[in-house]
Formats: structure tokens, C-alpha cells, sequence
């Protein structure tokens, strides 16, 4: 989101709200790939926004994606220690919430299930690499910027995992042999077949 003439870039109540208009819904998808209930996604890109909100005087000028991912991937982190503490003290509640909540439609799709579970055999900076680059839509040097290393190390990281990602994805691995796409998220996106 590039703040344009319009926008009184001293006053930071307007340039918070182009920042939050321009990148909530951006956001908003970047943590509901990496959380299980809508909800909570919810509860952690508020976070995201006051931190933002606080620190409004360290964001970068132009695009405030990478910046935003940045904050949303240190909150997710802390928010997933906290998840797993609360797990720990309650445990069976988690197991009775587990049985009675009813799953996101769309999480039965047969092909996100299969890209899923693909994934999550990948090492977890891979993981978040290609999903960085396939699903949020930043270019692989942004994507260095939001997790944190070399552009040049990414661009390299980010080859080996699409090589894995499609070694794992081939027909005789323990994903089931569904073709398709899941909506808005096409396969060459996260296998880089089309770059």
C-alpha cells in the first residue's frame, strides 16, 4: 500500500488509517493460513494493528505489507506460546471444543487438505517461505525482509522448498491423489511452475 498525495503522511491518524485500509485484508489472509479457527485470527490481527499503531513511527514508507507481515508473524508466534501454555492448564477443555466445534466448510476441500498436509511436512522457515511468496503475494526478497534474512538466502531456500514441496505433492506420497486447486489459491503459486 503506497501512501499516495492525498494522504497527510505528519498526520498519523490518517496515515495509520491508509496503512489499515490499505493492508487489512492482506493481513487478515496472511493469519488465517497459519491459525485453526477464524476467531482467532481475528483476536490476533487486532493485536497486529495496535502494535502497528504504536510503533506507527517505524514504518517504512511505500508498501507497509512487509512491514505489517513482520508484526503479524512476531504476534503469531507469541500468541502460539500462549495457545500452547493455555493447552498445558486445559487440556480437556481443548479436547471438548475440539468435538464441538464445527470446521470451516472450505477446510474440506480435498485439495487444500492435500496442499496442507504437504506442507506441514516441510521444515517450518520452508513452510512459511512458500507461503509468504505463493499466498501472500510478496516477491522473495520481501519475503527475506519478513522473516528475517538475506534475499539472496531466501531465493535459495525458496528453490529447495518448491523442489520438495512438488517431490512431495507427486503421486505416491501420503497425500491423497486429488487434482485441482483450492479457490484463489492456484497450485503454480506455491510450486513456482509458472515463474
Amino acid at each position: 500500500m503506497t501512501l499516495g498525495p492525498a494522504t497527510d503522511e505528519h498526520d498519523p491518524e490518517q496515515q495509520f488509517r491508509a496503512l489499515y485500509d490499505g493492508n487489512f485484508a492482506a493481513v487478515l489472509g496472511y493469519l488465517l493460513r497459519r491459525v485453526d479457527q477464524p476467531a482467532d485470527a481475528a483476536d490476533v490481527v487486532s493485536e497486529v494493528f495496535l502494535v502497528a499503531w504504536r510503533r506507527l513511527d517505524e514504518a517504512p514508507p511505500g508498501d507497509g505489507r512487509p512491514w505489517l507481515f513482520g508484526i503479524a508473524r512476531h504476534t503469531l508466534a507469541n500468541y502460539h506460546r500462549g495457545q500452547r501454555r493455555r493447552q498445558r492448564l486445559g487440556g480437556l477443555l481443548r479436547d471438548t471444543l475440539a468435538r464441538d466445534v464445527t470446521p470451516d466448510p472450505a477446510v474440506g476441500v480435498a485439495e487444500w487438505d492435500r496442499i496442507r498436509r504437504v506442507l506441514l511436512r516441510l521444515r517450518p522457515d520452508d513452510r512459511e517461505l512458500l507461503m509468504l511468496v505463493g499466498w501472500d503475494g510478496l516477491s522473495p526478497t520481501e519475503a527475506a525482509a519478513v522473516v528475517g534474512i538475506a534475499p539472496g538466502t531466501a531465493r535459495m531456500r525458496l528453490a529447495r522448498a518448491r523442489r520438495r514441496f512438488r517431490d512431495l505433492l507427486e503421486p505416491g506420497c501420503d497425500a491423497p491423489s486429488t487434482s485441482g486447486h483450492v479457490q484463489a489459491v492456484p497450485f503454480e503459486h506455491v510450486t513456482g511452475e509458472s515463474r
